[in-house]
């Protein structure tokens, strides 16, 4: 059987590879960009870095910037506007997954109307929208080389998985010089993120064997250098692999698939505003040990990748030591319960069965290689609590 495999037309990789941002778009044959991202990138002067080089070379660019955390339907909507009432030939997506994310769907809708539920998944968005080239700032979502966005529905308290190539960013600087000064708790979650979809994307039912390799790979960059980049964040070399395999993770699942982590993360995000990799940071081991019986060769797979095991440990020996390696990076990470994160339980209790429903309706869960009843998910999301 063949698997299809989608990936940016252009992908610059390398320190500062954001200066070859005019000959991008020189090969895209547009001139008019839309700089799409967050106060933070202002203010550290990445904007303002990204849009010297485009001048220099002659080309104007615009500014939106006032993309959120955990974006929504609300928070997109004047970008939007901006996209419709001027003649932008594409968007730069600059920062980390929100405002990529953002930036997705504002290059869809600009230009084809309508609210973000309209594209919601299982709806496939393959409709051409403007060109995103995107710059992550973080090593974290991959969202640089995925067909995916996630936008939350305020109405509802929902967020909206949306797919399809018209997600697909044209083009993406791999560059990670704009990481080196994320701070330790960004670059926990980020780094959990990206280990996240690593594994996910190797144990899905949804794998190939492209995806295999795609996720192997980012296994072995993130596990030899997450920690090194969390407790020393100038270590050029850390900061390169955590990039490359942001990215890699980011490949794997996009031709691949995200699993029942991601799928019950969403609800967390949505309903507590926990952000995203911390939420999955807070289910990775519980939902480890919950689906590895299902798929004992593979999880011992992602453990050697990771280089916690012996070369002759057997598959039990590996996957205790992945389950074990996965509790402590959390406790060294420091991420908290749902109850020391401040959630409140009675309210908690309360939307328990809306999570559930949720999560399933992403079409998540059912990628895992232990699908649980709605029975099963409670008793993992209560797991969280303590």
């Amino acid at each position: 059987m063949s698997s299809t495999i989608l990936l940016p037309r252009i992908m610059e990789v390398g320190y500062e590879s954001y200066k070859s941002l005019p000959s991008i778009l020189e090969k895209l044959n547009v001139k008019k960009p839309l700089i799409i991202t967050d106060n933070m990138m202002v203010q550290l002067g990445y904007v303002a870095k990204v849009q010297a080089v485009l001048q220099e070379n002659g080309i104007a660019s615009d500014v939106f910037s006032d993309t959120v955390p955990e974006p929504t339907d609300k928070s997109i909507e004047m970008g939007i506007k901006k996209v419709q009432q001027q003649a932008y030939d594409c968007v730069i997506a600059l920062g980390g997954g929100s405002p990529i994310d953002s930036a997705k769907a504002i290059a869809i809708l600009g230009k084809f109307g309508g609210e973000i539920r309209d594209y919601k998944f299982p709806r496939q968005v393959n409709e051409a929208g403007l060109p995103i080239i995107a710059i992550p700032t973080t090593a974290g979502t991959g969202a640089e080389a995925t067909k995916f966005t996630i936008i939350t529905d305020e109405q509802k308290n929902e967020k909206l998985l949306c797919v399809g190539t018209g997600f697909m960013p044209i083009a993406a600087v791999i560059d990670y010089s704009f990481t080196m000064s994320v701070p330790p708790r960004t670059t926990a979650d980020t780094g959990i993120d990206a280990m996240t979809h690593a594994i996910e994307a190797y144990v899905s039912q949804k794998r190939n064997v492209y995806s295999d390799q795609q996720a192997l790979a980012a296994l072995r960059l993130i596990g030899s250098s997450l920690q090194t980049a969390y407790h020393d964040g100038s270590n050029q070399a850390a900061r390169e692999a955590m990039m490359l395999g942001s990215t890699l993770a980011g490949i794997a699942f996009c031709n691949s698939s995200v699993a029942l982590v991601h799928g019950m993360s969403r609800p967390i995000g949505a309903f507590f505003h926990v952000p995203h990799g911390l939420s999955n940071a807070m289910l990775l081991p519980t939902i480890t040990e919950f689906s590895i019986p299902n798929a004992p060769e593979r999880y011992a797979d992602c453990a050697h990748a990771l280089g916690i095991t012996a070369a002759d440990d057997s598959v039990d020996t590996a996957n205790q030591k992945l389950i074990e390696f996965l509790k402590a990076i959390n406790q060294e990470f420091e991420v908290p319960t749902l109850q020391s994160f401040g959630v409140d339980r009675q309210y908690f209790d309360g939307v328990l069965d809306t999570m559930c429903e949720q999560a399933f309706g992403s079409g998540s869960p059912n990628n895992n290689p232990r699908v649980p009843d709605t029975t099963q998910m409670l008793s993992l999301y209560r797991k969280l609590w303590d």
